[in-house]
């Protein structure tokens, strides 16, 4: 039996399903938990759906989320984009009998009874779109927008490695259903004046050093003076690619709620995500990130990414 017909068969027996992702969501974390919902609501309208976990204001025009009580402990707990049980927000993986994992991150623990990790897919959004495409859930044009919105997100408009033509494939199937493309980049991509103020804050502040590395350290007083937050803050780190003089690029984002620094690591080029699960954390092999508690820590990172970045470099003479 595939893997799409093992996923269906538990979603059609199930009559509870609770569908959570990562802390910190990001458009695929949350587009592929909301758009597997609408998907199962729509093959089996009399069930009960709930996608959990912490808001972010940032993208709810992806949709709302439910809240979670200890009574759904029975349900069928579906994960998406998330490798790891303690990265699962609002709930323990380990406490429920029957769960699926849908993950395009690379293994790193056993965390659900039914596991489907393609760390090839581009996104878990693509995941979710596949499932539809290959079994009998049904696809409607609000599931299509979310998963759309998801795969354009986790692949910055098609343009990173991982992006192939199974992904291009789906997002051509996905578009059949009508979906108002201009909408989906303008909630994805327009920003207030205040936000491209601190993309040059960033800018201009970021330490690059001998071996390709830029790092910044963001505060709690920059975040106040800029009105932006810790999720802003970490998620434009997208914005520094293509950058001559950067292979490694880190943000520090200071969470004074958990009184940690929220890690963000992309690269174009040397892997990342061995050094990022080394201090707690993991991701893809371009794009990784993890929590550190001080400035002793950061530096350790950014040492263990300048011996990565150096090795890049000495084996790759065009850079």
């Amino acid at each position: 039996m595939s893997i799409y017909k093992k996923i269906y068969k538990q979603i059609k027996k199930a009559k509870k399903i609770v569908i959570a992702r990562h802390i910190g969501p990001d458009p695929d974390a949350l587009g592929s938990s909301l758009g597997l919902k609408e998907i199962i609501l729509n093959t089996f309208p009399t069930k009960e759906v709930y996608v959990i976990g912490a808001p972010a204001s940032k993208f709810k025009f992806l949709g709302d989320l439910d809240k979670y009580n200890e009574t759904l402990s029975n349900a069928l707990l579906i994960v998406t984009d998330t490798p790891d049980a303690k990265r699962v927000d609002g709930v323990n993986p380990l406490k429920f009998k029957n769960s699926i994992k849908i993950d395009h991150h690379p293994f790193v623990e056993k965390t659900c009874t039914l596991e489907w990790i393609d760390s090839n897919s581009s996104s878990a959004a693509q995941m979710v779109a596949e499932l539809t495409f290959n079994t009998k859930l049904k696809m409607d044009q609000k599931a299509a927008t979310i998963l759309y919105t998801g795969i354009v997100a986790d692949t910055n408009r098609f343009m990173f490695a991982y992006t192939s033509t199974k992904t291009f494939e789906v997002a051509s199937e996905l578009l059949k259903y009508n979906i108002d493309i201009t909408k989906v980049y303008n909630n994805l991509y327009m920003r207030p004046y205040k936000e491209i103020k601190f993309q040059g804050y960033l800018s201009q502040n970021f330490v690059i050093n001998d071996n390709k590395v830029a790092y910044i350290i963001i505060d709690d007083t920059v975040l106040k003076e800029y009105e932006v937050d810790v999720a802003t803050a970490g998620n434009m780190i997208n914005n520094f690619n293509h950058i001559k003089e950067i292979l490694i690029w880190v943000t520090f984002t200071y969470d004074k709620d958990l009184k940690s620094y929220r890690t963000s690591i992309r690269s174009r080029g040397p892997i990342i995500n061995e050094v990022a699960a080394k201090f707690g954390g993991g991701g893809h092999i371009y794009a990784s990130g993890t929590r550190l508690k001080n400035i002793e820590e950061m530096n350790s990172l950014i040492d263990s990414l300048s011996k990565v970045s150096a090795d890049y470099i000495e084996k790759n003479e065009t850079v």
